[in-house]
């Protein structure tokens, strides 16, 4: 897609934060009836005064650093004004020619390999409210307004419009969420807590603005749409017109709103009631408080525990997988406990939509130690992880007895309990071979391809064998034992 050209606006909703960005009303309202977390400030009523919250700044100019950014000497607020029913105030606060942060990048894994995306700058601003639109937003009969969100700290980040295609712009969207999630500025979980306006265009047309996309395979459905749109319109020699669209996540199509805005058309001018912040003092203290990142914490696994890159990437894409695995790992073979919590674990904590913390650490050191010393097979090791996450567990095994307790919800076993109620016991040399004489007498017809040069056909001997353990056999290993049966017959 080398005619796209891609640019996005992050708006970082820093619900960490205890208290609003110019106001001491909580930021813990997601479960409160709508406009219960209000006050004179944030609803820009007459007489009220905004005083800054020290803290979004230093959360802000964490961001900043962990983007590669240059912090600004000095900072400054500007209102941007605009009429929008969710806007009480009638303007924004915002930060216009002196934002907090400039000059960034992240690397991300392009359609080409690793790509380095330019950030122009990070800038902080108050939310507004939020509409709630009964039906569609061009179609709605009503809207309902809440200001709980009102005044809530955001931290905007632009890109420069480096991205090439909705895939990038995914890719770079998870590898932001992991960089916040990573310095404990805000629970992605939670309603705005992320939203995003995508600016696309064509090589040499004029760009339309998707504004505020709340998920992320919402941007890549708007962004893949727009290109549909655009090219459609260049074969029909339309003219693409620059304006504001909005993705109807019901329909995955965009909607025309209003043409676009320009800078001046929001009348900047410099807030009269905050003076500028010289934050160049606050830098060296909050450098010093910065976690390992995910490219650094990365590296740190590959040489440390010895894993792929493929493995310590995706180990590392969550603090709370990183976090898992290195408690596993600390307690086994760090670099099986890698293959099975990247390669196996997630793929079925996915297929579930479940998190990581739904599964026990304990349980997976136990089931990978267990792997290493060949007391269970892969196939066993996989039943085990589904019956724990399904919690299907047998009635054979005591859960009162030590060991076998509810934590948190969550009904915990000993593994070894498991094993022996499911019959996941590797089976012995002596067990095996057994199945490998019996399967070689019952398959005639596909030993006498393999000795005529058909080498696939042992593949349905092992399988037989398979069948006979019930799956307690490695099937490398019934291969071999297999192969040695049929040539010593031959």
């Amino acid at each position: 897609m080398d005619d796209v050209i891609i640019g996005l606006e992050v708006h970082v909703q820093l619900n960490r934060l205890s208290s609003k960005l110019f106001c001491g009303c909580s930021t813990d309202y997601h479960n409160d009836p709508p406009n219960s977390h209000t006050c004179p400030v944030c609803l820009g009523l007459p007489g009220s005064l905004p005083v800054i919250n020290r803290k979004a700044v230093e959360f802000s100019i964490r961001v900043g650093l962990a983007l590669n950014c240059r912090i600004e000497q000095q900072t400054m607020f500007y209102r941007k004004n605009y009429y929008y029913p969710d806007l009480p105030k009638g303007f924004q606060i915002s930060q216009y020619d002196f934002p907090l942060a400039t000059g960034g990048h992240i690397m991300i894994k392009g359609e080409d390999g690793e790509r380095n995306i330019r950030i122009t700058r990070a800038h902080m601003e108050e939310d507004p409210g939020r509409l709630v639109h009964a039906g569609t937003i061009d179609r709605a009969k009503y809207t309902m307004v809440d200001y709980n969100r009102c005044g809530m700290p955001l931290l905007e980040v632009v890109t420069e419009p480096d991205l090439r295609s909705p895939k990038e712009a995914r890719a770079f969207l998870d590898k932001l969420r992991t960089i916040l999630e990573y310095l404990d500025v805000f629970d992605g979980s939670l309603e705005g807590s992320m939203r995003v306006d995508s600016n696309i265009s064509l090589a040499g047309g004029d760009r339309a603005e998707v504004k505020n996309i709340s998920s992320f395979k919402g941007v890549e459905k708007a962004l893949s749409y727009e290109i549909t749109r655009q090219r459609n319109l260049r074969r029909r020699n339309i003219r693409v017109v620059q304006e504001t669209r909005h993705f109807d996540e019901l329909r995955n199509v965009t909607v025309s709103i209003r043409s676009k805005e320009e800078a001046h058309d929001y009348r900047y001018f410099p807030e009269m009631d905050l003076v500028p912040i010289r934050v160049a003092d606050w830098v060296p203290n909050v450098q010093a408080s910065l976690p390992e990142l995910p490219d650094a914490r990365r590296d740190r696994f590959r040489e440390q525990y010895g894993i792929s890159d493929d493995h310590a990437k995706s180990l590392t894409s969550e603090i709370k997988v990183a976090d898992f695995y290195e408690q596993v790992a600390s307690r086994t073979d760090p670099r099986l406990a890698a293959v099975w919590i990247a390669d196996v674990l997630k793929g079925e904590l996915n297929y579930r939509s479940l998190g990581i913390d739904r599964f026990s650490p304990d349980h997976m050191v136990e089931i990978v130690s267990m792997l290493a010393s060949q007391e269970i097979t892969e196939d066993g090791a996989v039943i085990l992880l589904r019956t724990l996450l399904d919690r299907k567990i047998p009635s054979l095994v005591d859960t009162e007895k030590p060991g076998a307790t509810k934590a948190g919800g969550q009904l915990s076993v000993r593994v070894c309990d498991l094993v022996g109620s499911l019959g996941l016991a590797r089976a012995g040399d002596q067990a095996v071979r057994a199945a490998v004489r019996d399967a070689v007498a019952e398959c005639a017809s596909a030993v006498s391809d393999y000795r005529s040069g058909n080498e696939r056909a042992i593949n349905f001997v092992v399988g037989v064998v398979m069948k006979k353990t019930r799956g307690r056999a490695s099937p490398a290993e019934a291969h071999r034992m297999v192969q040695e049966e049929i040539e010593k017959g031959s």
